[in-house]
């Protein structure tokens, strides 16, 4: 059975920083392009960020660049997300996304004085 499990969300201030966690089973991880999915509230849902199987390749929406950096470690199957620098805007529920339709819960990054 194919699970993601993210972690790391929370209430930070505008400027602050969070580390969210995406740890993947049922799957060969390593074979797989995995992404960071996010919905603001009243909103659609905006792919955040891809990284390729080998963590080679990446890629951001232009309100993130430069503040966000995706990774991925294929030995503990989990992908990263770190965030710099975050606004009011970037508050959402944020998903990790992968193969198969595969979604995990989603975790809250709230960014508010």
């Amino acid at each position: 059975e194919v699970q993601l499990v993210e972690s790391g969300g929370g209430l930070v201030q505008p400027g602050g920083s969070l580390r969210l966690s995406c740890a993947a089973s049922g799957f060969t991880f390593s074979s797989y392009t995995m992404t960071w999915v996010r919905q603001a509230p009243g909103k659609g849902l905006e792919r955040v960020s891809t990284i390729n199987s080998g963590g080679g390749r990446t890629s951001y929406i232009d309100s993130v660049k430069g503040r966000f950096t995706i990774s991925r470690d294929n030995v503990k199957n989990t992908v990263n997300l770190q965030m710099y620098s975050l606004k009011p805007e970037d508050t959402a529920l944020y998903y990790c996304a992968g193969p198969f339709g595969s979604w995990g819960q989603g975790t809250q990054v709230t960014v508010s004085s």
